[in-house]
């Protein structure tokens, strides 16, 4: 059997934890610790505007002295986010997330949120073991240090 023709709808993840931009960083910390996830994707109107993961909360928030009860998710999220489409092959997910160093791709179509794609989605289709191997060894690799 050949899996190469998967593509990403097969294998997302369709009923997506989300939280709003105007939501506080401690309401999104309660989502990722009810769903046991560590990335929200920041959605308006079913239209992807950043993500935040618990570095993002423990980085911008925490470290910094920020009160994550009054401190929104808009303030501290990645504002520019990769997505994917739902009809992109699996293996093409698989090379985007290792050309921009990320572990998770929210699916978008029509500009309306559909699913995300996790590395651990990609590695579970066999025909791109390879391809998420790869992408998680790129992503897993410590950045050498300049100078």
């Amino acid at each position: 059997m050949n899996n190469n023709n998967n593509k990403v709808q097969d294998v997302m993840t369709k009923n997506v934890a989300t939280v709003s931009p105007n939501q506080t960083v401690q309401e999104a910390a309660q989502i990722m610790s009810q769903k046991n996830i560590g990335a929200l994707p920041v959605v308006e109107n079913g239209q992807v505007k950043g993500m935040i993961t618990d570095r993002d909360i423990t980085l911008r928030t925490s470290a910094q002295g920020k009160d994550p009860a009054s401190t929104p998710v808009s303030e501290i999220m990645t504002n520019r986010v990769v997505t994917g489409t739902p009809n992109m092959s699996v293996q093409e997910a698989a090379s985007v997330m290792a050309q921009h160093q990320i572990r998770r791709l929210p699916i978008v179509e029509n500009n309306q949120i559909q699913g995300i794609v996790a590395l651990g989605d990609i590695a579970t289709n066999s025909a791109s073991d390879q391809a998420a191997g790869q992408a998680l060894t790129n992503i897993s690799e410590p950045s050498q240090p300049q100078g």
